[in-house]
């Protein structure tokens, strides 16, 4: 079957007037769903945030509006209050809104705060998961998040809340012996603080930790270290970058596929 008998499918529609919550995926474009295409193609807008590439919106309708909307640590953004209300004005005006969102938007991608925002305005949304870069930016690492010998269970976490510090609300015991491997998002910044407090719960010095910095692009690369080794690996740190704490990550040694020519194609 050739891509283009896709079009000859019963695709839901796009109707004016409502709004699409779509996950990009962890970086590479081949890496978007199919929904998340075709919504692409009919938007009127698509209001994106600092994680989508050219290459991702270089498939989106040529005719459609592009605003910006992206939102990195230590940088001026625009607050989250104003991204909803500007969805909501865009509906308002009879578009087709697209939100594009790195990732899942709703796996700390805040699409839940800008669902209920759309909610409250009486606006109708579809949610287009996205692949996680919890999930699959690790594959692209070789890094798997479970395997039957080593997990069989994984804790999610964010490395900073709203304020921009380590988020207050989470008992870090229980995060620390909760599971063997710990996935963590946005954690650079804090993370030889969150190192030392999942010490102070328990963790071993030797437990490795991988960072997974530029996922799923050409330019991706990993380093590697232990939870008492973060101050020699810190300065090889670049955000965007995934976290993982556990022993999964010593299967990227033999898993390690995402090298040499396989970099060369755009998609992924």
């Amino acid at each position: 079957m050739s891509f283009a008998a896709l079009d000859s499918l019963d695709w839901p529609v796009f109707e004016p007037g409502t709004v699409w919550l779509v996950g990009a995926g962890p970086g590479a474009p081949g890496l978007l769903s199919l929904l998340g295409y075709r919504g692409l193609l009919e938007a009127d807008v698509v209001v994106y945030d600092a994680l989508v590439s050219d290459a991702l919106l270089a498939l989106a309708n040529p005719a459609a509006e592009r605003i910006y909307a992206g939102k990195r640590g230590g940088k001026p953004s625009p607050k989250q209050a104003d991204i909803s209300l500007r969805l909501v004005e865009l509906a308002e005006a009879g578009k087709r809104v697209l939100r594009l969102k790195g990732g899942d938007p709703f796996i700390f991608g805040r699409g839940a705060e800008e669902a209920l925002a759309l909610v409250a305005r009486g606006i109708r949304f579809r949610i287009v998961p996205g692949i996680s870069a919890g999930v699959g930016g690790l594959a692209y690492a070789g890094i798997p998040v479970t395997h039957r010998d080593t997990n069989q269970a994984v804790v999610f976490l964010t490395g900073h809340d709203e304020s921009g510090g380590i988020p207050a609300a989470v008992d870090w015991a229980a995060v620390a012996n909760a599971a063997p491997i710990i996935v963590m998002y946005m954690a650079v910044k804090h993370l030889r603080s969150i190192a030392d407090k999942l010490m102070a719960a328990g963790r071993a010095p030797a437990d490795r930790v991988a960072v997974v910095c530029n996922a799923a692009l050409p330019d991706q690369y990993v380093v590697d270290g232990t939870l008492g080794d973060i101050a020699r690996i810190e300065p090889m740190l670049k955000a965007p970058a995934i976290v993982v704490v556990g022993a999964v990550g010593g299967l990227r040694q033999d898993l390690d596929w995402y090298v040499g020519a396989l970099r060369e194609n755009g998609l992924g």
